[in-house]
């Protein structure tokens, strides 16, 4: 009996093994990712797309994306309980960075167009800049997450700077938008912290209001957004560490990407619609994750 066993179970062994070897990093199936969401439009965006295009161009078991938080994901992707951040901006973040930059890899900027931060006002007001706000009938200032560098900088500088009236409010970033949405039809007057890139700047006609005493500092410089791993993914996986490092969208790509997302309604199904219309634009990150895979 044990003769006849032994052929069976080497038999078994090898079979294993190709199966192993057919699901190994090296193959392309097999690997899991995990990246972070902080909630922001342009996070959620290409969180969701590296995503799609992981699992089912790279083939991918799972990437897995996790719904966090500022104060958090820095020390999280250092801790290698996240793999990746893609939502970070420098300088506001330069502090957070700071903090980790011995246990991160911070890659190049993926954003390649104009970014802008600030205090909006729809457009049917009157006001241009931050000191005519305080002269005008708009009683809030709608704000987002509390942990983000611009409340803090608007609650410490602008509003004192300005003797502003209005009261700031915190809320999450859907929930802002969500008022600003509902102020904006029923053409109420109120200012709001906005930001490019992001969808607000098709879909509502605004202004950003001049900071003529630079209340917000180098918040009214351009700012570069780029992705954090950590260290031990360009080895532990370089086909997604060659993936992000490829990884670029132009204003108009990116705005395109918030826009499917925002018709599909959902933001993994917009992210499907957007690279099924776009190969051409990320065929390129394949590609370098591929040449990974094959080294």
């Amino acid at each position: 009996m044990r003769a006849l066993l032994l052929p069976r179970l080497f038999s078994l062994l090898v079979l294993c093994m190709l199966l192993a070897g057919g699901c190994g990093g090296g193959d392309g199936g097999g690997e899991t990712l995990e990246i972070a969401d902080i909630g922001w439009t342009e996070n959620t965006a290409i969180a969701q797309t590296t995503k799609v295009i992981l699992e089912e161009e790279l083939g991918y078991e799972e990437v897995t994306v996790h719904t966090s938080d500022l104060d958090s994901v820095y020390e999280d992707v250092a801790a290698r309980d996240l793999d990746a951040f893609q939502d970070v901006w420098l300088p506001n973040q330069q502090d957070l960075l700071g903090s980790v930059e011995d246990d991160i890899e911070l890659l190049g900027p993926w954003y390649q167009g104009q970014t802008k931060q600030g205090i909006g006002v729809p457009s049917y007001m009157e006001a241009t800049s931050l000191d005519q706000l305080a002269e005008s009938e708009a009683d809030l200032l709608l704000g987002i997450e509390p942990s983000s560098v611009v409340m803090g900088t608007v609650s410490e500088e602008v509003i004192p700077a300005y003797d502003l009236d209005q009261r700031l409010v915190e809320a999450s970033t859907p929930g802002m938008l969500a008022e600003v949405e509902n102020r904006y039809d029923s053409r109420e007057e109120f200012a709001f912290i906005a930001w490019s890139p992001h969808w607000m700047n098709q879909r509502y006609d605004f202004r950003y209001l001049e900071d003529p005493k630079d209340a917000l500092g180098e918040l009214n410089d351009p700012a570069r957004v780029l992705t954090i791993v950590n260290k031990d993914l360009p080895e532990d996986d370089p086909v997604a560490y060659a993936f992000m490092s490829a990884l670029t969208l132009d204003e108009d790509q990116l705005n395109d990407l918030e826009s499917t997302i925002n018709e599909a309604g959902d933001p993994l199904e917009g992210a499907r619609w957007w690279v099924r219309d776009n190969r051409g634009v990320w065929q390129p990150w394949v590609e370098a994750a591929e040449s990974a895979r094959e080294s």
